[in-house]
């Protein structure tokens, strides 16, 4: 089995099923929109594809591949695992188990600006590794948020057909462009729909359900030195020590277009430290 589920389908540029402010808030940290999508995610999949789940297999939930740092999508997987488990919990059934596909190329291209060949291009040098042997014989469900030109997809089926991967997998996602005249550069439009600068931004992280991920690090990573200084007079010093713990376990220090804001990060710590 190969099947994809998509709890929304944009095929308007203008009228949306779901809501871009809450997306928005979502990509950047917020929690709180992770937790309701997932539960939106699940009831919709259970409400058309109850059967899916009627199996003896052993459930293994992926989120979209990332290095050290998670993506905002796999804070939905998270939640998604949390509701599916009690589900299988209510049917007598072994919980599923939580995977990873790691990524070992990371870059400072914003993704939802690009085109779908500038996507093609850049997925071609990037490098995905998953566990073969453990996947095999199971169901795998791949969650991701919004599936836009479908390259990640295309990416991970690729490698579970060179790795003769024998499995029964489910592509998931919140929501899929069905409209393929709809440039897909409408993903950047969810994206920075309610938080559109470094003020919306200190506005996001002050929330009680924050939580850093992949899109927000690089974003304040690649601010000029006068947003840099801004944001960080205005948040929490634990987020400023998270901010640089994560910075460096995804590598980011050795990105030339980092190196100044990390180093400026460095000198606030000691600074606090003394």
């Amino acid at each position: 089995m190969n099947k994809r589920y998509s709890l929304h389908k944009i095929d308007s540029a203008e009228v949306f099923t779901f809501s871009p402010a809450e997306y928005s808030y979502f990509k950047y940290g917020d929690k709180t929109f992770a937790e309701k999508f997932a539960k939106e995610l699940f009831d919709g999949f259970i409400s058309q594809h109850q059967e899916i789940l009627d199996t003896d297999k052993e459930i293994v939930v992926l989120p979209s591949p990332y290095m050290a740092i998670p993506t905002a999508s796999n804070f939905l997987c998270f939640y998604f695992k949390k509701y599916l488990d009690f589900y299988l919990f209510q049917k007598g059934k072994k919980s599923s188990v939580l995977s990873k596909i790691n990524r070992n190329h990371t870059y400072t291209t914003d993704y939802g600006n690009l085109s779908f060949e500038d996507r093609k291009n850049l997925i071609a040098n990037d490098t995905y590794y998953l566990d073969k042997d453990f996947l095999r014989g199971k169901l795998c469900i791949f969650i991701d948020d919004i599936k836009i030109t479908g390259s990640h997809e295309y990416t991970v089926n690729k490698i579970l057909n060179e790795y003769a991967v024998n499995a029964d997998f489910l592509f998931m996602y919140y929501a899929e462009l069905t409209n393929f005249d709809i440039d897909p550069k409408i993903e950047n439009f969810f994206n920075y729909y309610t938080v559109k600068d470094v003020q919306d931004v200190v506005k996001v992280m002050s929330k009680d359900k924050f939580q850093f991920n992949t899109r927000i690090v690089k974003y304040i990573l690649g601010l000029d030195s006068s947003n840099f200084d801004y944001l960080t007079s205005k948040i929490k010093k634990h987020h400023l020590d998270d901010l640089l713990e994560l910075a460096i376990s995804n590598n980011y220090h050795l990105i030339k277009e980092y190196e100044n804001n990390i180093n400026t990060l460095t000198q606030t710590e000691i600074y606090y430290g003394n």
